[in-house]
């Protein structure tokens, strides 16, 4: 670098992950190996998001500001043989939006440092990029409890002129989870028809929308499992577990250029049937004993007037009113026999009874999975260097999600730049079924 053999942007800590509202400090280091003029030497803390219609494109059509202060830490003058350090300190604003990296766009923030020489003479810069992360607190959402789910039925031909009915429903077990959870799958499909449908599969998708001109959506299978078909006039269960891999939050707060979109799509390959099940992927995981406090809902005043109400009366007339004389009782009339059965109108089928698959069987025993993949690719997600805070996992939180190679490889999904276990709170769950022995077949 000729005169200047060191010149670098240090964090105090070496602390690369913030919070919005958080303050981030640091010093500028200056290594000279002779000396040499300038005018000043600023520092700059700046924020924005860039989006483009171009795969893997860095030239911006759409920018979005979030912040840029800059200070002085030098003025003009000769800045002498050796090292010298400047420290610096920014305030993040609390509106900054969560760090992101996708195909199409990122929101990037970073401290920059300038040496401004003489007319003629060379200027100098440097960068650091830092990470922030505003925790998505999945309880905080709206109409975030109970599963999420869906159904459809769909008609198709076969064979010319034979045609059949699919009846498709599933759903997960939660609407809301956060990086290494267990997304639980469970799939009805009841085959009506005598041709035997393709391999039923679940895959956790990622949809990113980036407000171009025309906007841009990039849609990404990050996990995929497959298992049986459906042998003709049968209705069959079947139930997957995904692992949540380090994933970006489902909400950008403050951002209005990228819009982060998940769920669970169930489908069948033939024919052609699929649902899809939209979920959310945040940072603290649901708290069950909260979704139990909001199901107790109080009784209502006339569920607590009406038997004091109707007490009343019977008390007022045992007390006021004599007892009346007996009289003699009419003939009692037949009871007319009912049409309609006590259990006319259940809120499922009895168990015993599968509605529209005489015939059928439930094949839950003998509708082994064919396949099951965790298929991440090795670069899907990348982590800020050599960060690890189990401070802030608590002692019976899930495992983290992988993020190493994977021997399957698979598509790659937009990234989280930041570590995916810092501050996330998750709770136990099941154990995955093993993907190592699926792998290998």
């Amino acid at each position: 670098m000729g005169k200047l053999e060191a010149f670098e942007v240090e964090f105090n800590e070496n602390k690369v992950v913030y919070t919005p509202g958080e303050s981030i400090s640091g010093k500028v280091t200056v290594k000279l190996n002779q000396p040499i003029q300038c005018k000043v030497i600023k520092v700059s803390c700046n924020g924005f998001c860039g989006i483009t219609s171009k795969i893997n494109d860095t030239a911006w059509t759409t920018e979005e500001q979030y912040f840029n202060n800059t200070i002085s830490v030098a003025d003009k003058g000769t800045l002498k043989q050796g090292d010298h350090q400047f420290p610096f300190k920014f305030l993040i604003p609390a509106s900054s939006p969560t760090s992101f990296e996708g195909s199409y766009g990122k929101i990037i923030y970073r401290v920059r440092a300038f040496i401004e020489t003489p007319r003629f003479a060379k200027d100098y810069s440097t960068e650091k990029p830092f990470y922030l992360l505003s925790l998505l607190n999945l309880n905080e959402l709206p109409d975030i409890w109970g599963p999420s789910t869906s159904e459809v039925t769909q008609q198709f031909t076969y064979m010319l002129l034979k045609t059949g009915t699919i009846v498709l429903k599933a759903e997960t077990d939660m609407k809301g989870y956060t990086p290494g959870q267990i997304i639980k799958v469970s799939a009805y499909i009841h085959n009506q028809s005598s041709k035997p449908t393709g391999h039923i599969a679940a895959s956790l998708m990622q949809r990113v929308t980036y407000e171009t001109k025309k906007p841009t959506h990039d849609l990404k299978s990050i996990v995929e499992a497959e298992g049986g078909e459906v042998k003709g006039g049968r209705e069959v269960k079947w139930e997957e577990q995904i692992i949540v891999p380090a994933l970006p939050q489902s909400s950008l707060n403050g951002c209005e250029l990228i819009k982060i979109e998940y769920y669970v799509k169930v489908s069948l390959k033939s024919p052609d049937v699929s649902l899809t099940l939209p979920i959310h992927i945040g940072n603290v995981s649901l708290d069950k004993k909260r979704c139990h406090s909001k199901k107790e809902v109080p009784p209502s005043k006339k569920e607590l007037v009406a038997p004091e109400s109707e007490a009343e009366p019977s008390a007022s007339s045992s007390m006021n009113t004599p007892p009346a004389r007996p009289g003699p009782r009419p003939a009692p009339r037949p009871t007319p026999r009912s049409r309609m059965s006590s259990h006319s109108s259940p809120s499922a089928p009895p168990a015993e009874y599968h509605h529209g698959a005489e015939g059928g069987n439930l094949l839950k025993d003998d509708f082994p999975n064919k396949r099951q993949s965790q298929a991440v690719s090795p670069n899907a997600f990348s982590y800020a260097p050599g960060l690890f805070f189990p401070q802030n996992q608590p002692p019976n939180a899930s495992a983290p999600a992988p993020s190493g190679p994977s021997p399957l490889g698979g598509s790659t999904g937009a990234t989280a730049p930041y570590p995916s276990d810092y501050g996330t709170q998750a709770y136990p769950q099941e154990a995955p079924p093993s993907y190592s022995e699926s792998c290998n077949t």
